[in-house]
Order: C-alpha cells, then structure tokens, then sequence
C-alpha cells in the first residue's frame, strides 16, 4: 500500500518529540512493506508560513506519488493540509492539543470539522480522547478509532536503576500548570529524601529552581530521556489532565513504576501493578510488570494497528 504521510513535525534524525513518534511508526509501517512518501513541516516554530508550505508539499507529493491512502498526525493543520489538497482517502491522528485546541483557537473548530467530514477515517491517541473529541466535533461521532503512538521497546529496555541518591524521582514534560509540577514538588518536599528531578521547561521552572533535592535539567533531545529514565526508581507525570500520557508509557516500558493522573490516558494502559496514583514505595527496580504491560503498546502493535485502519481507508482487507 501507497501511504502519504503528512505531518507538522520532521520525522528526521533531530526530531523533537512527537516528531520521534511519528518517525517510529513510520519506519514500522515501511517494515511491513508498505511504500510511504512524507509531506513535513521541516521545523518547529514554522507557524503559517510554514502551514503553507506543509500544504504545498502535500499537493505536490500526492501528485508525484499517487497514494492509496493519506494519514496524517494532528487534524489541523497538517490533516486539513491534507484534506485540502489531496483526493485519496484521508485518515487523520488526533493528539490531545487538536481537541484542546478546538473552541479555544478562532477558526480551528471549523477547520477540525472540515477535517473530520473528509477523513475516512479517525484516530485518537487514547479512548478519553475520543470521547473528548466526539463531543465538541459531531463529525467526529462513529469515525474515530483508538491506536496511541506505541512505545519503542529498543529505545527503553528493561533496566537496573544505574546509580545516585535514592529515592529517585523523575518528571518528564513541559513545566505548565497542566502537568501540575509545582504540586509535585510539595508532595516530594513532604517527603524529606531522596531527588526530584524535572526534565523540560517552561514558564514554571523559575518555581522549581532551588528548592532542596529538586533539579531542573531543562528541555532535551528525545534520546536523552532514557538515561534519565534509568536514572530514576519513580516517574511521575501527576497532570491535570493528560489526554495520553507518552512519557508513563516509556518509563513502563524501562521497568520503572510510574505515578500519573487518573484523568486522561493513563488509566487504559497503567494496571495497578505499575503504580497508577499510588505509593510506589517498595515496588522493584526494575519493574517488570510496568515492562509486561508497556509491551501491549509497543510500536510494532500500534502499527499493526494503525496498518488495519489505513487499509479499510483504501478499501483494501490486507496488504498488496
């Protein structure tokens, strides 16, 4: 199958994070045979200029390449890229900033709407996703399917705890009220041992900065992560709300017990075991039940998964 994928993040070497994601699936998909062209935004921060060129791209490549079938990760813009500029059936991958987005943005429910008339089909990272989405778009309603991005099992293997003050705690994502990172910072003070560690930035890090036992490393490149996730016997991601949760999902997948939100994602993947909003004292490092259930979301899953729904796209039971 022909497959145009079409997305506002460089699935390239220096990918940032979602960027890593849609490359992994990617690749998955060429693995199982499937022949893919890519339409990208070749930068962050590209804003319409870059919209623009996303479109064109998109024009440009489905005329080369005559797809089957066009997927494309976020619904505006890179899927309303996609549906305005290409004939081939359209499935189109939700994250939760397209459904945040929705409302909140002038323009963007329309767009969203657009999207969903046009697409074959729909994906959302997670089913609270979907019913998130299926709520403030009716086209939404009876289209949309669930697959995440999948974690790679490679990038996190299952590991020992490689060193340094114990307890270890790690939090990895944008420093927002979202993420809720000041409160996790009180509730570790409370604690009264071990480290704290804040992977990302953002607005609240000045918070953060020199409180006793907490360090702040600040934004890095996504094949840092796992050394930081060995680093760690806990990772948290105690969000507001978290529409999937990636950064759990990788922690599980490395063997480390994860706290996160009840709100989201997180409770379709994270059994008890792995720790979901309790006391992760006492359970090992590694974890292998947190492991046992993060390879239930692998990459290679995911894609096969993602594999049926753009062949029903295509009007095709198997691949060609």
């Amino acid at each position: 199958m022909r497959i145009l994928l079409v997305s506002q993040f460089h699935p390239g070497p220096a990918a940032p994070h979602y960027g890593v994601f849609v490359r992994d699936l990617a690749q998955a998909l060429e693995e199982r045979g499937h022949e893919l062209a890519r339409a990208v935004v070749d930068r962050q921060g590209a804003g319409r200029r870059g919209d623009l060129g996303l479109a064109r791209d998109a024009l440009r490549r489905s005329r080369s390449f005559r797809p089957d079938v066009v997927w494309s990760h976020f619904l505006v813009p890179a899927g309303l890229a996609a549906a305005l500029t290409t004939r081939a059936p359209l499935v189109a991958t939700a994250h939760g900033q397209d459904v945040a987005n929705v409302g909140r943005i002038p323009g963007v429910r329309a767009a969203t709407r657009l999207v969903a008339r046009r697409a074959a089909s729909l994906v959302a990272v997670s089913d609270w996703l979907r019913r998130e989405l299926e709520a403030k778009v009716p086209e939404a309603r009876g289209k949309t399917e669930v697959a995440n991005c999948g974690v790679a099992l490679d990038r996190f293997p299952l590991l020992g705890r490689t060193g340094g003050e114990a307890p270890s705690f790690l939090c990895v994502g944008s420093l927002i009220e979202r993420k809720n990172p000041l409160r996790l910072a009180r509730a570790f003070e409370r604690l009264g041992e071990g480290t704290l560690t804040f992977v990302g930035d953002g607005p609240l890090r000045p918070q953060l900065e020199g409180r006793p036992g907490v360090r702040v490393v600040g934004a890095v490149p996504p094949e840092e992560v796992p050394r930081h996730v060995a680093a760690s016997d806990v990772v948290c991601q105690p969000s507001l709300v978290e529409p999937f949760g990636q950064a759990v999902l990788e922690a599980m997948a490395a063997g480390r017990t994860v706290v996160a939100t009840r709100v989201g994602g997180p409770p379709e993947f994270v059994p008890l075991e792995a720790g979901i909003l309790v006391d992760a004292a006492g359970r090992p490092v590694p974890n292998e039940a947190a492991r046992a259930a993060a390879e239930r979301h692998s990459v290679s899953a995911q894609a096969r998964r993602v594999e049926e729904i753009l062949l029903r796209a295509a009007g095709r039971d198997r691949p060609v």
